[in-house]
């Protein structure tokens, strides 16, 4: 990260704000010319530093109003491996995010469900019954807030 030049740094934050503008919009809305922030992006890609687009879909206008988060304990971790549960939990659906963690929870998940009834059906006849599943805490996400993070 201390190998980015300021330019570097705002052709991230603006990229991070909205993935789809072009190398020609980039560089107007820097003042840098297209040909130069166009190599600089290239540069980014290459070295890894930029490692894809995603896009930011609206779960609520496709009807998915509820997204909670769950932290999840394994109840025994040498009798179920990570491979076995990480596939099962991963091909759930309506899971958007897994992310293993060190702390009191193994894993943090972000579940995306229509309602309260429909998470707690999910919650019950999916997540509950995964290989070692132990320990589960639910939060219901009430607002959020995205940062562009520390460029």
């Amino acid at each position: 990260m201390s190998d980015l030049d300021p330019t570097d740094r705002a052709i991230l934050r603006a990229l991070a704000e909205d993935a789809t503008l072009t190398s020609a919009a980039l560089g107007r809305r820097l003042g840098v010319p297209q040909p130069q922030v166009w190599r600089r992006i290239k540069a980014l890609e290459d070295s890894g530093v930029l490692a894809g687009a995603w896009v930011d879909l609206d779960l609520e206008r496709l009807g998915l109003g509820v997204t909670v988060f769950l932290g999840l304990k394994l109840a025994i971790k040498g009798r179920v491996s990570l491979e076995d549960f990480e596939r099962a939990v991963t091909a759930i659906p309506e899971v958007i995010e897994v992310h293993h963690v060190v702390g009191h929870y193994d894993y943090r998940l972000r579940i995306a469900a229509r309602d309260l009834p429909d998470f707690e059906r999910l919650l019950r006849r999916r997540i509950m019954t995964l290989p070692g599943m132990g320990e589960v805490e639910a939060n219901v996400l009430l607002s959020e807030e995205r940062l562009p993070g520390p460029l």
